[in-house]
């Protein structure tokens, strides 16, 4: 910013001494604009071709003044270019760098392909949650939005095989195809399948009908904005309590209530506990509405008599500050 600014000053200055210098000779040796402003030049620049000298006294010292600071402005103000070329180029080398070194020590990761309108919600939802994830994308508008954002990133064409593996594909936990066709993203999952057998993918799909090919292709979960866009709409109509209470429940910023997703890791106390004697009610406050066990199975309203398991996804609601004392139970 600082060498910006100076840039800045001295292209101002250097334009003010080119003017001037043009008026001056116009003025004082009574040459036309053309010859006074070709002389400016020829002067600043060093070259002298003497087919324009000064007559007079005072435009020789008017002569004198032009070279001793249009020539420093002039020199000044190319070294101030040359430093900011140099200097960009380094950045950038730079941060190529830093970006490869912290993608290089990224583990169990999400790799997000397309930063468009979706890509960039599911950034900042991944982002507030803290969970680790690359963006990888090739336009440059767009990158320079993710660079704004603050997001890791991988610039190039999802569909490459380098790419992703330059994004840390065969350590990642999980891939989300956001890219603008089925067609893309029909060819992403194919590679990342490829590259790494038992990674989760979630796939954005255009058409109806591309939603079997994607899963078919390998996705794990396809979903289609518009559908889901519609349903949510039509929802605010017919039952618009219902939205309320999955906005608020679902929502980040909520403060009132919080529906989230919690797993029971290894080792957790709660393991061969049922929820009755794990005593979540009365302990966090929390209503559990759902298990899914590693099975994919998916257990609605347990009964207390209900005994938890390691790989457990409960679905606990409540405030937010008792889900988050949950998790940690979870965890240890």
């Amino acid at each position: 910013m600082i060498l910006t600014h100076k840039l800045r000053l001295a292209l101002v200055i250097l334009v003010t001494v080119l003017i001037t210098g043009t008026l001056g000779f116009y003025l004082i040796e009574g040459w036309s604009v053309l010859d006074s402003f070709y002389t400016t030049i020829t002067t600043m620049a060093t070259v002298g071709y003497g087919d324009f000298t000064p007559r007079t006294a005072a435009g020789k010292i008017f002569a004198i003044a032009v070279i001793i600071f249009g020539v420093g402005t002039m020199l000044y103000s190319f070294s101030l270019i040359t430093e900011l070329i140099i200097e960009g180029r380094l950045r950038r080398i730079l941060g190529r760098g830093k970006l490869q070194k912290m993608i290089g020590k990224m583990n169990n990761h999400y790799i997000i392909c397309g930063c468009g309108r979706i890509g960039l919600l599911i950034c900042r939802e991944l982002a507030g949650a803290k969970m680790p994830f690359v963006v990888v994308d090739n336009n440059p508008e767009i990158i320079q939005k993710i660079q704004d954002e603050g997001f890791i990133y991988c610039k190039g064409d999802a569909t490459q095989d380098k790419t992703l593996i330059e994004a840390g594909i065969k350590r990642a936990k999980g891939i989300v195809c956001v890219l603008p066709t089925d067609a893309e993203n029909l060819y992403v999952i194919l590679t990342a399948k490829e590259l790494n057998q038992e990674i989760y993918i979630l796939s954005r799909s255009e058409e109806e009908e591309s939603e079997h090919r994607l899963i078919r292709a390998g996705a794990n979960r396809v979903m289609s904005p518009y559908t889901l866009g519609g349903s949510r709409m039509a929802m605010a109509i017919l039952r618009p309590a219902m939205l309320d209470f999955i906005e608020i429940t679902t929502q980040r910023q909520s403060l009132e209530l919080r529906m989230e997703e919690v797993a029971v890791c290894d080792g957790s106390r709660l393991i061969g506990q049922s929820l009755e004697e794990s005593a979540v009610r009365q302990s966090f406050g929390l209503i559990i509405v759902a298990v899914k066990k590693d099975t994919e199975k998916m257990i609605f309203n347990p009964q207390a008599s209900y005994v938890i398991a390691s790989g457990d996804r409960i679905i606990a609601l409540g405030e937010d500050i008792n889900v988050k004392r949950f998790a940690e139970v979870c965890i240890i």
